[in-house]
């Protein structure tokens, strides 16, 4: 088991910065696969970033590419999502993701690939 707590949403105005994390505790959390997803009113939940366990692999979404950094601390069982540049349509409630990946360089971006979710934490983006 894999416990998963976001922080770090607010409400900003575009083009502000913002960084979440998301701690992890339990077992080893350097054997698991992590990822931010978002989920805005009315839509499906979105991959947003993916990073392998080892972070040597890392993923983006087209939408976010230039603008966000993903990363983790193994040292601190924490990963972050820095947002700079946000706009009004990056508005959403972002969740971390979790799961053991056997391969350290492994990453997933569909959803059902992640058994472990955190609460969510609400990001808005005012024009």
């Amino acid at each position: 088991q894999v416990q998963l707590v976001e922080s770090g949403g607010g409400l900003v105005q575009a083009g502000a910065s913002l960084r979440l994390s998301c701690a992890a505790s339990g077992r080893i959390v350097s054997m698991y696969a992590m990822a931010w997803f978002r989920q805005a009113p009315g839509k499906e939940r979105d991959v947003v970033a993916t990073i392998s366990r080892d972070g040597s692999r890392i993923y983006y979404t087209d939408s976010v590419k230039g603008r966000f950094t993903i990363s983790r601390d193994s040292g601190k069982n924490t990963m972050y999502l820095q947002m700079n540049s946000l706009k009004p349509e990056d508005t959403a409630v972002y969740y971390c993701a979790a799961n053991v990946a056997i391969r350290s360089e492994t990453t997933w971006s569909a959803a059902n690939r992640y058994g472990y979710w955190g609460q969510g934490t609400q990001v808005i983006v005012s024009s």
